[in-house]
């Protein structure tokens, strides 16, 4: 055997050992990564809930939220993997409130299942004639059923955060103590901004709004505000047919303010001001922010709307 034929020989049988462990690469960086910390794994429904968990429970767990970040975690479809970690879980947080679409689909361990909004299940807002629509990876769908934005309405996220508090002392029996505490901070800053955003009700409801996306239902209700929705997105390019939509609400709802979930763009800002509306951010972050973190983002919120309505 020549030199040559011995040269290819070696970089075939290289080549075939590395080949085994690329595919293994991309199946790893495709899976939720393995946590092997050996503390109690939480999994949570939408960044609120990861939030809590977090802020409540601490170092005694490991939570993990699997939604991607450019899609609505309410409408997202987890794969296989994702849907085997949610099995595997010792703990799982859903939302409730029909949040959740595909856990209908699929067989969760009921005695590991928590809904954090059960206590208040019985007063839930009914959406009717919602329009089926699409924005981001998960394709088209429609508001529909029940109302899921619960956490807006701060009162209702405070009664959120103590079932995730009592969820993860029954988990954690051992930080007990701590988990009670924490839950109990949290608990008073979501009842300061209910406290804020009740004190504007008396104002609000003086002002008919419109809204970006039909997300609000909570948010209206508990602070008294009078809301039609269109279905843009902030990065929306307000076309003729999008500003005729709006100008047919605006017809019998003299709105002067847009509320968005998220920063919109100039151009639109300046078509909304020349038909008399301003705009205004509230952002519901149901998924993980770009910068900050659920509380911050909430103080955001309700700062921008003090400024609004003074």
């Amino acid at each position: 055997m020549n030199k040559r034929t011995l040269l290819f020989s070696f970089l075939a049988i290289v080549l075939a050992g590395c080949k085994p462990s690329a595919e293994k690469a991309a199946e790893t960086a495709t899976a939720p990564t393995a946590v092997k910390s050996g503390k109690p794994q939480v999994l949570v429904a939408n960044y609120p809930l990861q939030y809590f968990a977090q802020r409540i429970a601490g170092d005694a767990v490991d939570v993990r939220f699997l939604a991607p970040k450019d899609e609505d975690p309410a409408f997202w479809q987890p794969d296989e993997a994702a849907i085997t970690a949610f099995q595997n879980a010792d703990l799982i947080l859903m939302n409730g409130a029909d949040y959740s679409k595909w856990a209908d689909k699929v067989t969760l361990p009921e005695s590991k299942v928590v809904d954090t909004s059960a206590s208040f299940s019985k007063t839930y807002i009914e959406v009717r004639d919602a329009s089926t629509h699409s924005h981001g990876p998960g394709g088209a769908h429609s508001h529909n059923g029940i109302a899921f934005t619960t956490w807006i309405d701060f009162k209702q996220a405070s009664m959120q955060a103590q079932a995730v508090g009592d969820a993860l002392a029954g988990l954690v029996p051992a930080a007990k103590d701590s988990i009670t505490k924490n839950t109990e901070a949290l608990k008073d800053e979501l009842e300061a901004f209910d406290d804020r955003m009740s004190a504007l009700s008396r104002r609000l409801v003086q002002h008919p709004l419109v809204a970006s996306h039909p997300v609000y239902h909570y948010l209206a209700r508990r602070y008294g505000m009078n809301v039609k929705s269109v279905l843009w997105e902030p990065d929306t390019v307000l076309d003729e047919k999008a500003l005729n939509d709006l100008n047919e609400i605006l017809a019998g709802h003299r709105a002067r303010w847009m509320i968005w979930e998220g920063e919109p763009s100039k151009d639109s800002v300046d078509k909304l001001a020349r038909l008399g509306l301003q705009s205004v951010v509230f952002d519901p972050c149901g998924n993980v922010p770009e910068s900050g973190d659920f509380m911050t983002v909430m103080k955001a919120n309700v700062e921008a709307m003090e400024k609004a309505f003074p």
